[in-house]
C-alpha cells in the first residue's frame, strides 16, 4: 500500500455515500458495484458479476487469481437501509472528526478500506477473494448460497462490518429469524351480536403474551412482536389480524424452543374457530467462535499491540453475512471496518481517526493469518 492519503480517502467516501443505494435502489447499488469493479480492475484484479435475482442488483466477486480455493475471503455489502432521496436530505458531511451520511459506516467505509488494505497484494502468494453483496440489509436470502459456496472454499473469513463504537471487533453474533402470523376469524357487530364473531385480534393477543414470555436475557434468547395489524373499526369483531415476530438466539438449541411454542399455540388455540397461518423461520445462524477462530483472535490482538491499538471483542445481537461462514465452521472475524456508530440511524457516523489504523490492522490480518499454526 502506498503512503495513505486520508484526504483522497474521504473524497472517495463522499462520492460513495452520496449515492442512494438502499437495497431496492438497484441502480444505486449497481453504481457502487461498478465503482469498485473499475478500481480493482485497474489494479489488475479479476472481476466477476453475478445476476443472482432480478429483484436485486448484481453481486460482485473480486479475486487476485484464478483458483477454486481461497486463503482469505472478505465479505462486504453494497446496499444500505435508506430509501431513495435520503442523500438529498442529508448528504455526506464532516464535523468534529466524524464523517456522517447514509451508509457511511454500514458499510461504505468498510468497502473502501478493504480496497486500500488490498492495494498492492494482488501478486502475493495468498489467494484472496472479496465478495460484494447487494442485499445484505434484506437478509441475504437470495445471495446466501453464493456466499456459502465461497466460504466453504476459504480458510479464513474477514467481515468488513464496522468496529463497535468503542473500537471492539466482533467475535460473536446471535442467530436471528422472523415469523409472520395471520389469524382469520369471523366478523360480527361488537354491540348487537358479538357472540357470533370470532376475534382474530383476541387470538393474536394470546400469541404475543406467550411468545414474549420465552424471552430470557440471561441465556441470550429474545423475541419481539414488532408489527401488528388487524380489524376494521372498534365496533366490529376483527376477522383478520397479522403480526411479525423477530427472534434472536445465542445457539441453535433455542430455535427448537421457539418452534415448540409455536406448534403448541397452533395446536391449542385459545379462540375457538380461528384459523391460523404461520410462515418464516431462521434466517441467519449464530456466529460463535471455534478454537481456530480464537487463534486468529490472538493474532489480531498481537498486531493491535504492534500498531498501538488495543483489540477487544464484542458480542452483538445483530447479524451479518459472517453468520453464514461461521456456521460452516470457517474461522470468521467480524467488525474489521473503521470505528463508527448509529448505523441505520439519522446520525450514522464514522470516526475519521480510526480509518488508517484499521486499514493497517486489516492488511496485516490478511497477510499473516495463513501463518497461524
Amino acid at each position: 500500500m502506498e503512503q495513505f492519503d486520508l484526504e483522497r480517502y474521504l473524497k472517495e467516501l463522499e462520492y460513495l455515500v452520496n449515492i442512494d443505494s438502499g437495497s431496492k435502489s438497484l441502480e444505486g447499488v449497481a453504481q457502487i458495484g461498478e465503482y469498485f469493479s473499475e478500481k480493482f480492475k485497474a489494479a489488475g484484479w479479476n472481476i466477476k458479476k453475478y445476476d443472482i435475482a432480478p429483484e436485486i442488483a448484481p453481486c460482485i466477486e473480486i479475486t487476485n487469481r484464478d483458483t477454486d480455493r481461497f486463503d482469505i475471503l472478505l465479505l462486504g455489502h453494497m446496499d444500505t437501509v435508506f430509501p431513495a432521496g435520503t442523500v438529498k436530505e442529508r448528504p455526506f458531511t464532516i464535523k468534529d472528526g466524524k464523517a456522517y451520511g447514509p451508509g457511511v459506516i454500514d458499510m461504505k467505509s468498510g468497502l473502501l478500506s478493504a480496497y486500500y488494505a488490498l492495494d498492492g497484494l494482488k501478486d502475493q502468494e495468498l489467494s484472496i477473494c472479496l465478495l460484494l453483496n447487494s442485499e445484505e440489509e434484506m437478509g441475504s436470502r437470495r445471495v446466501r448460497p453464493w456466499l456459502e459456496k465461497a466460504a466453504g472454499k476459504s480458510r479464513y473469513v474477514f467481515v468488513l462490518e464496522a468496529a463497535r463504537e468503542n473500537g471492539d471487533l466482533v467475535l460473536t453474533r446471535k442467530g436471528l429469524g422472523r415469523y409472520t402470523f395471520e389469524f382469520h376469524g369471523v366478523a360480527a357487530h361488537a354491540g348487537v351480536a358479538p357472540q357470533n364473531g370470532i376475534s382474530a385480534i383476541l387470538e393474536l393477543g394470546h400469541w404475543i403474551v406467550a411468545l414474549h414470555g420465552l424471552t430470557d436475557f440471561s441465556s441470550g434468547l429474545t423475541l419481539n412482536v414488532g408489527t401488528v395489524v388487524g380489524g376494521t373499526t372498534a365496533n366490529v369483531v376483527a376477522d383478520y389480524a397479522k403480526a411479525e415476530l423477530d427472534f434472536r438466539v445465542a445457539d441453535m438449541s433455542q430455535v427448537h424452543i421457539i418452534k415448540q411454542k409455536i406448534d403448541s399455540l397452533l395446536a391449542h388455540a385459545k379462540t375457538s374457530g380461528v384459523k391460523i397461518g404461520v410462515s418464516g423461520g431462521m434466517t441467519r445462524p449464530p456466529l460463535n467462535p471455534t478454537e481456530e477462530t480464537q487463534k486468529i483472535c490472538r493474532l489480531a490482538e498481537t498486531i493491535g499491540k504492534e500498531l498501538d491499538m488495543t483489540v477487544h471483542w464484542a458480542k452483538t445481537g445483530g447479524g451479518s453475512d459472517g453468520n453464514f461462514s461461521a456456521a460452516l465452521g470457517v474461522p470468521t472475524i467480524d467488525g474489521l471496518g473503521p470505528v463508527g456508530g448509529n448505523a441505520h440511524g439519522t446520525h450514522e457516523y464514522m470516526l475519521i481517526e480510526s480509518v488508517e489504523p484499521r486499514i493497517h490492522l486489516l492488511r496485516r490480518m490478511i497477510k499473516e493469518a495463513v501463518q497461524v499454526k
